[in-house]
């Protein structure tokens, strides 16, 4: 009798231990508790679905069976790579041809008060916890980010309705390993608008649902105006 094959969980040899989680970057004070925030949920209901629907996907695969729509990249073109590959923090971005497609969404995004660096729409197929768990990852945001500068996360407004999937974080221990006792989900309904320190955070979306999810990702640099900008998006 064959048993039941083990459930994933990273190890020492995982990719994203070798990601630096101490660093002396800037970091906002409203993240420093539990490394993630959760603002009030947006009414998107004026953002019609073609804005997403119709932008340029990359196959690009990143937390699952994913594509991208590039809105900021390193040079402006549509490329999902890390800046660093381009010799540049990932900041100072530049918007690529797929903002002509979204300009509602775009005017929400360009009011934040933020340094991005990627901004993109993620497309993610469905995928259960378990299977999800297989792409659990830190993000490596901080690659050729100056010290003593900001410290970039990255954030996340839900464009499809999701109620029943959810981003599943984890906080690393003292070994950059996910510690299991901290397992969080952040629900993803419509308008789902947080902020994950996701290079110090462990996850991963789990989307249990029959068709995919939209979501767009904006990575920002950590500053005070950031800070106190979330701060008033979650009163």
């Amino acid at each position: 009798m064959s048993s039941a094959p083990a459930v994933f969980w990273p190890h020492s040899e995982h990719w994203s231990v070798k990601i630096p989680a101490q660093t002396d970057h800037y970091r906002m004070p409203i993240m420093a508790e539990k490394g993630y925030a959760i603002m009030k949920t947006l009414d998107i209901s004026h953002i019609p679905e073609s804005e997403w629907l119709d932008l340029v996907y990359m196959d690009w695969k990143s937390g699952g069976d994913t594509n991208f729509a590039p809105l900021a990249s390193c040079d402006g073109t549509l490329e999902c790579k890390g800046f660093w590959e381009n010799g540049k923090p990932d900041k100072h971005a530049l918007f690529t041809p797929n903002i002509d497609k979204c300009p509602t969404l775009m005017a929400y995004i360009k009011s934040i008060p933020a340094n991005f660096g990627r901004v993109r729409i993620i497309k993610l197929e469905p995928q259960n916890h378990e299977q999800a768990l297989r792409s659990v990852h830190r993000d490596d945001n901080n690659r050729l980010n100056p010290e003593r500068e900001g410290w970039v996360v990255r954030m996340w407004i839900e464009l499809t309705d999701n109620p029943d999937s959810y981003m599943l974080l984890y906080d690393s221990d003292e070994n950059n390993l996910p510690i299991r006792e901290s397992e969080t989900h952040v629900p993803m309904p419509k308008g789902a608008h947080f902020v994950v320190d996701s290079q110090r955070l462990w996850h991963v979306g789990v989307h249990n649902g029959t068709k995919p999810r939209y979501a767009a990702i904006i990575s920002c640099e950590s500053t005070p105006e950031l800070d106190a900008w979330i701060k008033a998006k979650m009163s």
